[in-house]
This record gives structure tokens, sequence and C-alpha cells, in this order.
């Protein structure tokens, strides 16, 4: 009987070496999932998906900073050091970090035009705030909506707020885009295409780079 005890009371006494294992594995996961996620790198701009918690460990330097979760959805920020987190404390959650770059074309395009200048119909556009490095605007497609053919007057990241479903036509051919919440698509200087909505309506964030 006694040596029964010494066993019981060994077992019970025994550290969690499993548990703790667990709770380290989740914990590194937990890490890991929290990281920025570059999802757009080149010369014009460095794009991230992370969270506010984790703006500490973007790239320091200057960057627009939107919101694509909660009550914050669709507000957007100029931070002079997206690093630094200031500025930002009104939001909450999942965040696009946009850090332009000062890189200049190699050739400007002759003509291009800003959003909402080309033949659209059924679009609105609103400039929330711009500077000597963006213009930050959002805008909404409606059911149905059209962007006639037109030439890009400056880079822009779009920032999808709600997803959706957009029919595109660039060089001849036509493909459908399915967009989710936080998706980002870069269009550049340049660039020409026309578009249609064949979904829901869309909401998005652009963030268009002042040309060099």
């Amino acid at each position: 009987m006694r040596w029964l005890l010494i066993i019981a009371a060994s077992l019970a006494f025994s550290p969690p070496t499993v548990a703790v294992a667990t709770h380290g594995a989740a914990a590194q996961a937990a890490r890991t999932a929290a990281s920025p996620r570059v999802v757009i790198d080149n010369p014009h701009a460095r794009v991230y998906r992370t969270t506010v918690d984790a703006l500490a460990r973007v790239e320091p330097g200057p960057a627009v900073v939107v919101s694509i979760e909660g009550r914050s959805l669709g507000s957007a920020v100029w931070l002079e050091d997206a690093a630094a987190g200031s500025g930002a404390s009104e939001m909450r959650g999942a965040i696009v970090v946009v850090q332009p770059r000062r890189a200049p074309h190699p050739a400007t395009p002759a003509a291009g035009s800003k959003p909402g200048e080309g033949t659209f119909t059924g679009m609105s556009f609103k400039t929330m705030f711009e500077n000597e490095r963006v213009s930050v605007i959002r805008a909404r497609m409606e059911v149905g909506a059209r962007e006639g053919f037109h030439t890009h007057g400056a880079d822009t990241i779009v920032v999808h707020l709600s997803g959706g479903e957009i029919e595109d036509t660039a060089d001849g051919k036509t493909v459908v885009n399915r967009w989710k919440r936080g998706d980002v698509e870069f269009e550049g200087l340049g660039s020409s295409h026309s578009a249609r909505n064949v979904g829901g309506a869309i909401d998005v964030v652009l963030v268009a780079l002042v040309p060099e």
C-alpha cells in the first residue's frame, strides 16, 4: 500500500510537460499568424496585410493604413512612420498598410485619368485625404456599374472592403475577378482597361500614388 501511495503522489506532482509543449506551440502559432504578410512588393509600393497590434513589425516609414475590420472598416490614416503606430489607435483588428516608394517611372505616359474622371456609370468617389505622396479615395460600384475604357494616371492600390465580382477587359481579353474583403490589387500608371460589376455592390479604398 505504501508504494502505491508513493507512485500516486509522484504522478500527481509530475510537471505537465505535454501541456506546456502544446501551449508553447499554440503561442508560436499565434505569433506567426499575427506577423505582417507582404501582399504587394514592387519598385513603387510595398503593401502588407496585418493587424493593428503588429504594426511595429512592418518596415519603418510613411504609409497609408486602411482598416478592413470592425466599426472602423474603410477608415484610412496617413502615418509618417507606420512602425511607430501612432495615429492608428482608433482602429481594431485587421488592416492593410500601403507604403509608397520614391521610384520614378522610366517613361511617364502622355495621358491618364484620375479615379472618377473616366466615363463611369453607377459609381461614386469621395476623397478622404491628399498629401504630396498619395491621394486616398473611398469608391463604390453599384450593382451593374461600369467603368468605361480609361488609362490610369497614377499607380493605384485598390483595397477591397466588401469583396465582389468584377468583369475586367484589358489587351483584348476579358476575365471575371472574384475579390474578398481585404484583398489588394495594383493598377499601374499607364495601364488601360474597362470594367463592369457583375455581382453585388462593391466598396473599396483607392490609394493613388502621386507620380514622380
